[in-house]
């Protein structure tokens, strides 16, 4: 409940000889290049960082979902680094970041240090975009209806994941995956260039210290996460239950949880204070992404084998079907926001048309897939299975803003540790 200054919407962090009119889009402009940023590894172009870098599959999915172990960390503490660390500094600090990480993971081979680089990459995109959307929150929704507000975050950055991935595979068609890296590295130091001639250095919210965080209690969250993955992702490659791989990470597992759990019961300020679990809107919408997880598992598992192997698609076709389930995000997105965040229509009779979209893209995928399948056919299940997942993960963050506010934050970093940084790895283990 800060004091928000009457009059028009102004950002005061951009020099004032830019006009008013502009400034959000650069905001605009400088999250799509963040969001094309990935972690130095691109899941896009997976077979051809497997083939260069003589690392396993498993290998480079680790790699790229820690990247997603590092985003939802920082939800914790988003608000601190707001307070704390003017927008100017802060995105300049994360273009270097991200920028090291892209130089680092072009030139490594060794997992731990790509796992490493993947997770501050993850961690500092995470920030910059955290940044850049609270800057523009009330020029997208003046009376801060945050539905509104998550509707367009989530069209922002699943649509921009998704035709980035074109973009990855374009790029990697016509030269080499290299230039991918190379690519986001140039539009990155021209942000950077942005940054230090257009914005200046003064704060908006009042001063508070970096005091108070948990930063071992960060660690030891960000490990659980990792071995979480290990397990489900590594599973199927170390056979399982009876390999000492998989048993060692069990083991690990137990011991980070029992001792994260123990130290949060009794420290003053922990990472994520144990009563935030306790919040229904926190369990619950836990165990409903393991769902959803579990349902949409079959599009990481088998989907690229069909259309690669089965049905032959080339990059142009693969780029065609991004495409195709790009309009299912923005469909997903622009329903949520008319439907659910402007008419107000129930969390329940929204969540059912999501799960209904997801259930028709199992039906169909069951009932049409032999081997002359074509993509026009695909489009539906395709656009069925983005309309459906978007439309309910707004629902699901919409849902936690009944968590009283000093866990909001923490809330947000428990809901992505599920559905960003290990639901994949579980859903596509189970399936």
């Amino acid at each position: 409940s800060m004091n928000i200054p009457p009059g028009p919407f102004k950002i005061p962090t951009i020099n004032d000889y830019v006009p008013e009119k502009l400034k959000p889009w650069i905001f605009i402009f400088i999250l799509l290049v963040v969001q094309l940023s990935g972690g130095g590894i691109y899941l896009a172009t997976l077979y051809e960082t497997v083939g260069d870098k003589s690392l396993l599959r498993e290998d480079v999915t680790m790699a790229g979902f820690a990247s997603m172990v590092g985003m939802a960390l920082v939800f914790a503490i988003m608000l601190c680094l707001k307070m704390r660390i003017p927008t100017k500094y802060a995105l300049m600090v994360c273009g270097v970041a991200i920028i090291s990480c892209n130089l680092i993971a072009l030139e490594m081979n060794n997992l731990f240090i790509l796992i490493m680089v993947c997770f501050l990459s993850g961690a500092f995109r995470m920030w910059a975009t955290f940044e850049c959307n609270s800057t523009i929150q009330l020029w997208i929704t003046p009376t801060r209806n945050l539905p509104v507000f998550f509707a367009y975050v989530y069209l922002l950055v699943n649509g921009v994941i998704l035709l980035g991935g074109a973009t990855d595979m374009y790029v990697a068609l016509l030269t080499n995956y290299k230039f991918v890296n190379y690519l986001v590295i140039g539009a990155l130091l021209f942000v950077m260039l942005l940054v230090m001639l257009l914005f200046n250095s003064r704060r908006i919210m009042p001063n508070l210290p970096l005091f108070g965080i948990d930063w071992l209690g960060a660690i030891l969250w960000g490990l659980i996460m990792l071995a979480i993955n290990f397990i489900f992702i590594y599973f199927d490659y170390y056979d399982g239950f009876q390999a000492k791989e998989i048993q060692t990470g069990i083991v690990i597992l137990f011991v980070l949880l029992a001792l994260n759990i123990y130290r949060a019961s009794f420290i003053r300020h922990p990472f994520i204070r144990l009563q935030t679990f306790m919040f229904k809107p926190v369990w619950h919408t836990l165990i409903i992404y393991l769902l959803i997880d579990v349902l949409i598992a079959p599009s990481h598992v088998y989907e690229h084998i069909y259309f690669e192997e089965i049905l032959k698609f080339d990059t142009q076709h693969m780029i065609h079907v991004n495409i195709i389930s790009w309009t299912g995000i923005v469909a997903g997105a622009l329903f949520t926001w008319r439907f659910f965040a402007v008419k107000n229509k129930s969390f329940k009779s929204t969540f059912m048309i999501g799960l209904t979209a997801l259930m028709a893209y199992e039906a169909c995928m069951y009932f049409m897939i032999d081997a002359t399948t074509t993509k026009e056919l695909l489009a539906l299940p395709l656009f069925l299975k983005n309309f459906g997942y978007v439309t309910i993960a707004v629902v699901l963050l919409s849902d936690l803003l009944r968590v009283p506010f000093p866990n909001f934050f923490e809330a947000l970093s428990v809901q992505a540790m599920i559905s960003a940084a290990c639901g994949g790895a579980i859903g596509s283990a189970i399936i």
